[in-house]
């Protein structure tokens, strides 16, 4: 269902109970709600949750930004690296805002938030900016944005700024990212070919906007690092990251749980930059044991 939150509309999907504890799950870079698999969603919904899930601004079906074109990334890359301020039309900050835009339009006072990758970045400006509206924090995969942490190599940072071939069409289009999710997948969890393959294009016959996915990750280089921040966080909070993440390598895991007071931490030998199909449980207890702290 479209919804008006924060003076745009956003794709918002609504799992469970109106009854149950509200769970609102926040996507990463470029990916649409569906990434949050359903048999997951209703694992946590079998827990007693009432579970949001939403596509952000500027990719799935929620509203589009394309009035500002597609961002030289390169020079983009070029300024963080050097330490000098990069602008994008919209920042991490707002896509918080989103986030209270949807509980706003549900009439949902709190709920426990779960951010994955550039959702987990979503999620800290959620609990700093709108503290009363976060009950628990669940930050998988995901950084603090510092400097002194290490990051992707520079061919997976290719990998990532590289646009898929549309002139392909769809399957041209699924072969880049079968190629890039082999890159950051979990090797302890590798998902069968046929089931990677269906799970891409359904979500790319869905919706398809590389440039959304571009300006969301200006977004994220204009943010920078959100490390003096995370000592405002009060929330039990559960940091879940893979200790072979090659995207966002685990110490980004470690460096969170260090900078979040009380924060629990659950490393995973194998698992790397996604949500493996055998990791569900153990998600979905993680998720519920943080919010019992709440």
């Amino acid at each position: 269902m479209q919804l008006s939150c924060n003076g745009i509309a956003l794709e918002v999907e609504d799992h469970g109970p109106p009854s149950g504890e509200p769970l609102v799950l926040v996507m990463g870079l470029g990916m649409q709600l569906v990434a949050w698999p359903l048999p997951f969603v209703e694992g946590l919904v079998a827990r007693g949750f009432r579970v949001i899930r939403f596509d952000n601004r500027d990719i799935g079906l929620s509203q589009s930004f394309d009035q500002y074109g597609m961002p030289n990334l390169v020079l983009a890359a070029m300024k963080a690296t050097l330490g000098l301020k990069v602008t994008s039309p919209y920042t991490l900050a707002d896509m918080a805002a989103d986030t209270v835009g949807v509980l706003d339009a549900l009439g949902i006072a709190g709920a426990h938030i779960c951010g994955a990758s550039m959702g987990g970045m979503i999620a800290q400006h959620l609990a700093v900016r709108a503290p009363e509206r976060v009950r628990s924090l669940t930050l998988m995969m995901t950084t603090s944005g510092s400097r002194r942490l290490p990051g992707p190599s520079f061919a997976l940072q290719r990998a990532m700024l590289a646009r898929p071939d549309a002139a392909g069409g769809v399957p041209g289009i699924v072969a880049h990212y079968v190629a890039l999710f082999g890159m950051i997948g979990s090797p302890g969890y590798p998902p069968p070919a046929a089931e990677l393959r269906e799970r891409l294009e359904g979500s790319i016959r869905r919706s398809f906007r590389p440039q959304g996915s571009a300006r969301q990750l200006l977004a994220i280089a204009a943010d920078g690092s959100r490390s003096r921040m995370l000592g405002e966080i009060r929330q039990p909070t559960c940091v879940i990251h893979g200790r072979a993440d090659p995207l966002v390598p685990v110490a980004a895991g470690e460096d969170l749980a260090a900078r979040i007071a009380g924060a629990d931490i659950d490393l995973i030998d194998g698992m790397g930059h996604d949500l493996p199909r055998e990791l569900w449980p153990r998600f979905v207890s993680d998720i519920a044991a943080v919010a019992a702290r709440a």
